[in-house]
């Protein structure tokens, strides 16, 4: 098999993989690259796919000091020694990770380990990297000695250019990504969230498994392919993977008894077992069926997360909270729904708010039926739950990102604020939420971007519910990453006469000023079951707030 097959056992590589197709990369421009990639132009020709990794990874903009093969010759008798490198210890950044072998031969095994180990001689920044020993691995195969793949690791783990990422490489930047996930798990994959939720204690727990998916679990033929596309778009390709592997898993276990107490292990064993019920193609086909959120976005929705665990001083791995049972039994006491509920609820919120308590901060029982006073309870506070209970004994509420607060940008006339964060939801008769689009109401509209005040009145004609090409999408609020006010969308409206929450498919929510009358419609045409009665009586109104009992 050539150069490129010292470290392979060729009885376990799939029998499809041969050098037979004299192929040739014919262009090296990114777009032709992307759909080489994604269609596996490379994927059955090993000799071709070592040369295209050689050349992707050189292309990699590197520290003015990275490590290269001479370096590992230079220093790997020194590390490694004469003895067997079989028993060398693995460095305490990897975390008890997974060293798959794939279809390494027993030479190869051995050199993934002296590898890593030279890895973390010349890497001391590098406080907690799961993923390496599978990387390593991976380009074992694809390497004519220990130093070339050696140098090919450290290019991807020594990348500079701000714009990628390759590799998680502190624990803060894996756990944010973790939280990440469970967003984007919570957004494009809810039939599985709610299985997730149904038969897990914590579900963060679950999703904190997403990149041993990838790398440990997936087989070899498999997680080639994904990095052929991985190299060339960079990070949020696997993202898109780990999401379609949890769909494929959800189809197929749906509706069985899962074969094991713990979750994690019956995804483990899925996608050990992939080959059984996906190709491929099959994955990656679902995975970029996924209208997954631009990269922009995605970095932003990272830097929340890694914002909200240096706030919590979660920075070093630590036993973690069992984020299901954050909402405690002895503490919470609501007159609208009980514990239970309120966990589901809080299986729906970002992950970085699922870390804090439920605190309440208003409720009509106590204070009245005043929006004035709804409003000085409630602002200061970000995010806020509403929950209302009608007289029919009916549930709802909404998930509200914003301050109250931002309602008085629009001095006394209705202004618009909030984020796609936003989501409104239906607990009795059903469970039902309803998430993800602007306000589109026959009486209300939002301005044009040029007014720049994100407010919106009355009077204006109504819009459409798309964005520009050119705005961010408004899932994330603008002020919290200094963008331009453009940047954020319009979800809540609040005035001196009522407030206003839009939800997503086609769902809104309006309560009169005297918090004792609401009715809910279709705010486009989308035909779901409404959140309640089209226009209901209000028994009680609770807001809660988010307590962080985990900061230092």
């Amino acid at each position: 098999m050539g150069e490129y097959s010292r470290f392979i056992d060729w009885d376990k590589m799939d029998s499809t993989i041969q050098d037979q197709d004299a192929k040739e990369l014919t262009s090296t421009e990114f777009q032709d690259l992307k759909q080489l990639a994604r269609q596996g132009y490379w994927a059955k020709n090993h000799s071709l796919r070592a040369k295209v990794y050689h050349k992707l990874i050189n292309d990699i903009p590197c520290r003015t000091v990275t490590p290269d093969a001479h370096v590992y010759r230079d220093i790997v008798v020194k590390i490694a020694g004469k003895r067997n490198s079989s028993s060398l210890p693995l460095p305490e950044f990897l975390d008890n990770s997974l060293v798959p072998t794939y279809c390494l031969n027993a030479e190869g095994i051995v050199a993934v380990r002296k590898i890593i180990s030279c890895i973390a001689s010349q890497f001391p920044d590098i406080s907690f990297c799961p993923a390496l020993p599978s990387v390593v691995a991976l380009l074992l195969h694809y390497s004519r000695d220990e130093a070339e793949c050696f140098e090919k690791v450290c290019r991807i783990l020594a990348c500079n250019d701000p714009s990628k990422h390759f590799i998680d490489q502190t624990f803060l930047a894996f756990e944010s990504s973790c939280m990440t996930f469970g967003d984007l798990v919570n957004k494009y994959c809810q039939a599985a969230h709610k299985l997730m939720v149904a038969v897990s204690e914590d579900v963060l727990e679950v999703y904190s498994d997403w990149q041993r998916w990838l790398f440990g679990e997936l087989p070899l033929i498999y997680v080639a392919r994904v990095f052929d596309v991985f190299l060339v778009e960079g990070y949020k390709v696997l993202y898109r993977v780990a999401l379609a592997l949890l769909k494929f898993f959800h189809k197929v276990r749906v509706g069985q008894t899962m074969e094991s107490d713990n979750v994690q292990q019956d995804i483990r064993a899925f996608v050990r077992d992939i080959a059984k019920s996906v190709s491929p193609e099959k994955l990656l086909e679902k995975a970029f069926a996924i209208r997954l959120f631009s990269r922009k976005e995605i970095q932003l929705l990272q830097m929340a997360n890694e914002k909200a665990l240096q706030q919590k001083g979660i920075t070093v791995k630590q036993k973690r909270q069992n984020v299901h049972l954050a909402v405690h039994a002895e503490n919470f006491k609501s007159e609208i729904v009980d514990v239970k509920k309120m966990r589901d609820i809080w299986s729906w919120i970002p992950e970085r708010f699922a870390l804090c308590q439920p605190l309440l901060l208003f409720t009509t029982s106590e204070h009245g039926c005043s929006l004035s006073r709804f409003y000085s309870h409630c602002e200061g506070h970000e995010p806020t739950l509403l929950l209302i209970k009608t007289t029919a004994q009916e549930v709802c509420g909404a998930y509200l990102s914003t301050d109250w607060n931002e309602r008085k940008r629009g001095g006394n006339k209705l202004s618009f604020f909030g984020t796609g964060e936003c989501f409104v939801f239906r607990l009795v008769p059903e469970v039902e939420r309803y998430e993800w689009v602007i306000i589109k109401h026959p009486e209300l509209a939002m301005t044009g971007p040029e007014q720049g005040n994100n407010s919106s009145h009355i009077s204006d004609p109504p819009s459409t519910t798309s964005l520009p090409s050119d705005r961010l999408s408004p899932f994330l609020s603008a002020r919290h990453f200094n963008l331009p006010s453009k940047a954020a969308s319009m979800f809540m409206a609040g005035g001196i006469e009522c407030i206003i929450i839009g939800g997503g498919d086609g769902q809104a929510l309006y309560i009169d000023a005297d918090l004792n009358h609401g009715r809910t419609g279709h705010c486009n045409t989308f035909n779901n079951q409404p959140l309640c009665s089209e226009s209901f009586q209000i028994a009680i109104i609770e807001v809660w707030g988010f307590k962080d009992t985990m900061s230092n």
